[in-house]
């Protein structure tokens, strides 16, 4: 008993202190709860739209140089030592737009046997090893309007790789086996090309626009692809590949004046030629206005795209389009906001006006949608194109818009190997170095009306032609809701003879 006795006033005694301690601590936090101002605190956490950021700095491009050498050959220089890396790449004056129409496929094959074909000094195997063992590659293509060639090395390796990259430029062997390889491969491609519904809506919208038969559009078929040779793909090669139409460019951790000695040993006997520019192919737009239809019966949903013939990137319009894509497009976009948020008519949507360098692009509206929900899809995407020259976009649409397309530009500039890109291109396609500046302060001027102006210019409904890809038998009906007639697109792939 008498322990229990102590132990209840042990416990009385721990009680009284504790409430001492309690006293001690609420006592103080009374006092901040009656004299903290909460109304300050209250005011200062500020809504989304309220926040303020500093603008945009302005972009600087980092040091580099610019030489020929007395070939014609173009070169650009870069050091950039943050890493122990080093990169390059030429582009080449080709592409696929120059290939013959009955070899449509010859310039891809040409891109992808000058790496895999080896060289005249080194077999397939003994390149791949050589790089393999380190870390480094060369990879070549060619693609619609260019080609390209480029390297990536350890800089201890550099000059190794860059020996090799010019053995692949200058002397590539295109071993007859690894061109009946890439010949099965491409085969490969033709036989699976209409299993992913989003890439038959590109290619045959591309079809309508530029024409079956134009380098822009056409496709690669058994019997353009079976007759290419070796002696074509080396013919095709010997005509565009000489260093007076070469750009090289080259950026990392390396010494200039070392490099350009490396440079001069490996390109600079590379005898030049009296090749003339090649004539671009001529465009026109194929089909103007109509809806088009590809059937594909295992779909439960339509693809879309809607458009027409575009222009270049050297529009005194440019910026101003660009911001009208960001009006037009995006998350707080009016197709986002209209045709997929408030009407809930699409799984994606998007429109764009897309320029191309050195022909014309595509104004390219469109997206995915449920069958049922085909034709008021496009009738709700034709409506906000045409709501954009007809109602003026309103200030803070303007300025969204802006921001985006400003705030997106910044990260053209990542690294120094994107901005030596950019020089290049520029170059390539005859633009000025500046051009990247000069769109910047275009989208900063753009106004309102510039908005409405370039949508009522550039922006053609009548003009416009609607391909659908999806069930048939789900939409056929409800497509001859549309005024214009409904045509049937045959995408059937012509088998090889035997």
């Amino acid at each position: 008993m008498i322990h229990f006795k102590s132990a209840i006033q042990n416990l009385k005694l721990l009680i009284k202190n504790s409430q001492r301690w309690v006293y001690f601590l609420i006592v103080p936090l009374a006092v901040l709860v009656f004299t903290f101002d909460f109304s300050g605190a209250a005011t200062g956490a500020k809504h989304y739209t309220e926040l303020q950021f500093a603008p945009v700095p302005e972009v600087k491009l980092p040091k580099y140089e610019r030489f020929v050498l007395n070939n014609g050959m173009a070169v650009y220089l870069m050091e950039d030592h943050d890493l122990p890396l080093v990169s390059g790449q030429v582009l080449v004056r080709t592409g696929e737009r120059l290939e013959p129409t009955q070899k449509v496929g010859l310039a891809d094959l040409v891109g992808t046997v000058m790496r895999t074909g080896g060289t005249k000094q080194h077999s397939p195997s003994q390149l791949n090893q050589i790089l393999e063992q380190r870390a480094a590659s060369v990879e070549a293509g060619i693609g619609a309007t260019s080609g390209n060639v480029g390297f990536n090395a350890l800089s201890e390796d550099v000059e190794m790789v860059f020996g090799l990259f010019a053995e692949v430029m200058r002397s590539p062997a295109f071993a007859q086996d690894q061109l009946d390889l890439a010949k099965t491969q491409v085969g490969g491609g033709i036989a699976r090309r209409n299993d992913n519904a989003g890439e038959i809506t590109g290619r045959e919208f591309q079809k309508l626009i530029y024409g079956s038969s134009s380098p822009y559009a056409r496709t690669v078929e058994y019997a353009t692809l079976t007759p290419i040779s070796r002696q074509d793909v080396s013919n095709f090669y010997e005509q565009y590949f000489h260093p007076n139409n070469v750009i090289l460019g080259i950026v990392g951790d390396f010494d200039s004046q070392k490099m350009r000695s490396l440079i001069q040993a490996k390109f600079g006997d590379w005898q030049k030629t009296a090749n003339s520019p090649p004539q671009l192919p001529a465009v026109s737009q194929a089909k103007s206005g109509g809806v088009f239809l590809v059937n594909k019966p295992d779909l439960t949903q339509s693809y879309v795209r809607i458009g027409h013939l575009g222009g270049k990137l050297d529009s005194p319009d440019y910026a101003a389009l660009e911001v009208l894509n960001g009006v037009l497009n995006g998350f707080g976009g009016r197709l986002f906001n209209e045709v997929r948020s408030r009407q809930g008519l699409a799984y994606s949507v998007s429109g764009a006006w897309s320029p191309r360098y050195d022909y014309p692009g595509v104004f390219i509206a469109g997206g995915q949608t449920r069958s049922d929900a085909t034709v008021p899809f496009i009738k709700a995407i034709r409506t906000e194109i045409q709501r954009l020259q007809t109602e003026k976009v309103k200030p803070a649409e303007l300025a969204y818009a802006k921001d985006t397309v400003l705030n997106s530009f910044v990260f053209n500039f990542q690294d120094p190997s994107q901005t030596l890109s950019r020089l290049m291109r520029y170059e390539y396609y005859g633009y000025p170095a500046d051009f990247i500046f000069r769109y910047r302060r275009g989208v900063e001027a753009t106004t309102i009306d510039d908005i409405q102006r370039v949508a009522k210019q550039y922006l053609l409904p009548e003009k416009s032609v609607t391909l659908v890809v999806g069930n048939a038998a789900a939409i056929q009906q409800s497509l001859s809701q549309l005024t214009e007639p409904v045509t049937p697109i045959d995408i059937t792939i012509v088998l090889p003879k035997r």
